[in-house]
């Protein structure tokens, strides 16, 4: 069975080439055949998550610019209208599914900050639990050359990470992986399984002749991203109508394989990672819980130590300030000091807004062998 019929959360990458027509337009029978195929994931169960290209694309021609280079602020702008235009196209094709669609711009700068990396991780999560289809892009209106990913292959990979993913594809122009450009040397290997990110794997990119601005160096940077997080991704052909139901049926691509699931990579992470900003002291009955793998509540919390803010790491000890865990904080020192010992019911009239029932969720936590 393929990897994609077993994917729990997948993640599709989908570029500008494959999205949108030399004359600017979108490939609407192209977009009709993916949400077909997307259709046939959400029924059998599956989230999916959608990171797009082509916003700048389909916004330069209603804008009038011409075909060359532009300039930031051109890009910016026709980034602005396009993203209008492609964020409809979506939610009127999946809407003859049924199926809901989220828009959500991110910057590299929101993949990295831990507070906006929590608060979109959380969003979507949300999203998901609810049943919508979220559709990303990169936030190109607001976004300097210097906090942006400039390609969506590696914006594919963070999200992945983000929301612990198991599966990431990354629609192409090229059927996968080869040990050389196979449109200049007719003797070049198609490479079908990838279990390690080896330095000959990664001299495979060197002139790929993958088209857009990614290419197969970006491929392989989001590889190495996904990977470490316990994602496994693909490389396939993008221009077929039904590119997710080619896959199925045995059509060629290049799969490559984490050492480790996500949830274990991510905790593996925490825990190595990343340097704890505080101390939550909890209860007898909170480690009791947290034994069995739950996640740790404000009520069993009885002192917090430290001046952290959301999403930062805190470690977890017991009255005798033993060590229980580590984990990342969804509330900031001065809020999880407002509702310590309180119960969830609580938490709007304390901080005027009511946020996670979770001071850390036990995705985000790492216990003390």
């Amino acid at each position: 069975m393929t990897p994609l019929v077993t994917a729990r959360r997948l993640v599709l990458k989908i570029g500008s080439a494959l999205l949108v027509d030399g004359q600017g337009e979108i490939n609407r029978p192209w977009l009709n055949a993916l949400c077909d195929d997307i259709a046939v994931c959400r029924a059998r169960g599956q989230e999916v998550i959608v990171v797009t290209s082509g916003a700048v694309a389909v916004g330069r021609r209603h804008l009038g610019l011409g075909s060359g280079p532009l300039r930031l602020d051109e890009k910016q702008a026709a980034a602005a209208t396009g993203q209008i235009r492609l964020a409809h196209a979506y939610q009127e094709t999946l809407a003859d599914h049924r199926l809901s669609v989220a828009q959500l711009l991110l910057t590299l700068d929101d993949t990295e900050n831990r507070r906006r990396y929590l608060n979109a991780r959380n969003t979507l999560e949300t999203l998901l639990r609810l049943g919508a289809v979220p559709v990303i892009n990169e936030n190109d209106t607001v976004a300097t050359q210097e906090i942006r990913f400039g390609d969506n292959d590696r914006l594919a990979a963070r999200v992945a990470q983000m929301i612990s993913a198991d599966t990431l594809v990354l629609f192409s122009d090229i059927d996968g992986l080869y040990s050389a450009n196979p449109r200049q040397d007719p003797t070049a290997r198609f490479i079908a399984e990838v279990a390690e990110l080896t330095p000959e794997i990664e001299a495979m990119a060197g002139d790929s002749g993958v088209l857009g601005s990614g290419g197969m160096i970006t491929k392989l940077q989001a590889a190495r991203i996904a990977l470490a997080a316990g994602c496994r991704m693909a490389i396939a052909p993008g221009k077929p109508l039904h590119p997710l139901r080619v896959m199925e049926e045995g059509g060629r691509c290049t799969w490559f394989h984490p050492a480790e699931e996500p949830l274990r990579a991510r905790k593996q992470w925490i825990a190595g990672s990343v340097k704890p900003q505080g101390t939550l002291k909890v209860d007898a009955g909170a480690k009791r819980a947290l034994a069995k793998g739950g996640s740790l509540l404000p009520a069993g919390v009885v002192a917090v130590d430290g001046d952290f803010q959301k999403g930062d790491a805190v470690v977890v000890v017991d009255r005798d300030r033993r060590p229980v865990g580590v984990g990342l904080s969804a509330y900031s020192a001065e809020d999880a000091r407002r509702i310590i010992g309180r119960k969830s019911g609580d938490f709007e009239s304390v901080l005027g807004y009511r946020g996670p029932d979770e001071i850390i969720h036990r995705d985000d936590l790492v216990i003390e062998p």
